[in-house]
């Protein structure tokens, strides 16, 4: 498996899982340090047989899978990842699969397997996936409201800017940053047009304009559907007036890097007020960043978050590793450039 995306290796897995044949699944040197214990448990408990490195915590996976059995399973966290991996797993196994979530997470999988045809039944938390064979259906794919973060805070941050995003998906388990900026007084500044349904999906156009945002606090079920926007959402408490602080996000440490620590420590170098807690972080709003030499860590997500410092920061800002954006964004750069030119 090319590249490093944990999601792609976690689906995957649970694919494979139902196959009656060995499969072997790596990565790059991001991804095969990424927690994958948290499928292997579950998985093997259905009755595939799984062997990867650190007591089968790591990839490379080898799995040989077939003959599946259902199981009743208590997720340890709120993961949209592991849902849907146990879920494809689900589809071959002899019985319901049944899933207690601790909270939501993204429900992209549940709809599209309804969609295709499968039996699938929510009660509160609870998740269970009756065995069936999906249909091919055509899919209208909206756009990613992880990449479309980006140009909302770059909107909102620059003293003078209108940015708008067509073709958003806005899908309630995954639209959390929407709500965090509305929290953070954005307001009209921050405005879905074109409301409609494409693939059983909400999707808008979101218009971004320069505003004055305030700080919040944000904890608790927000964090699972938003989780991989919060650097970016650092970036905006950096420019809003108090103290901001996120809670309840451990799970940014075991990311393409610690994102607590590698967000802190080069917003800190652009003049950030920020600190690292164990589970999020302290930030006190500034007056400005100034650019200065930033580094990605190998991390997609933080180098499209320092370019969105950059372009309202004061002076030159060089991101060292940029071409990470490409794992999740290959236009990014190309984007970024037609947006400042007019």
């Amino acid at each position: 498996m090319p590249g490093n995306s944990g999601t792609s290796m976690r689906l995957l897995s649970g694919l494979l899982a139902g196959q009656e044949f060995l499969s072997v699944l790596t990565g790059d040197a991001s991804l095969r340090t990424r927690p994958m214990g948290r499928i292997v448990q579950p998985l093997q408990q259905m009755g595939a047989s799984i062997m990867g490195r650190h007591g089968d915590t790591l990839a490379p996976l080898a799995i040989r899978g077939g003959n599946l059995r259902p199981i009743e399973y208590d997720m340890p966290v709120a993961s949209a990842q592991v849902k849907s991996c146990l879920m494809l797993a689900g589809l071959s196994a002899t019985g319901p699969t049944v899933l207690h979530q601790p909270a939501l997470s993204r429900d992209h999988t549940e709809r599209m397997m309804a969609a295709m045809g499968a039996q699938v039944n929510s009660d509160g938390l609870a998740l269970t996936l009756i065995p069936t064979t999906l249909k091919a259906v055509d899919v209208a794919v909206p756009g990613d409201i992880s990449s479309a973060a980006f140009w909302m805070v770059a909107g909102l941050i620059h003293p003078n800017a209108r940015v708008t995003i067509t073709g958003v998906g806005l899908n309630p388990s995954r639209a959390g940053i929407i709500d965090a900026l509305q929290m953070m007084g954005a307001g009209d500044c921050l405005r879905l047009e074109n409301q409609r349904t494409e693939g059983g999906e909400p999707v808008a156009d979101v218009v971004a304009t320069s505003a004055s945002l305030q700080a919040i606090e944000l904890g608790g079920e927000i964090i699972p559907i938003m989780i991989d926007e919060l650097p970016v959402l650092a970036v905006a408490a950096c420019f809003a007036r108090g103290q901001t602080v996120f809670r309840d996000a451990a799970e940014l440490r075991v990311k393409e890097s610690d994102r607590i620590e590698t967000t802190v420590s080069e917003l800190r170098r652009m003049g950030a007020d920020i600190d690292p807690r164990e589970d999020g972080m302290v930030i006190r709003g500034v007056s400005k960043l100034t650019g200065t030499d930033v580094e990605s860590h190998g991390d997609h997500r933080l180098a499209m978050s320092l370019a969105v410092a950059g372009l309202a920061a004061a002076g030159t800002t060089t991101i060292h590793g940029s071409e990470d954006a490409s794992v999740s964004y290959p236009n990014f750069w190309e984007h970024l450039r037609s947006i400042t030119n007019g």
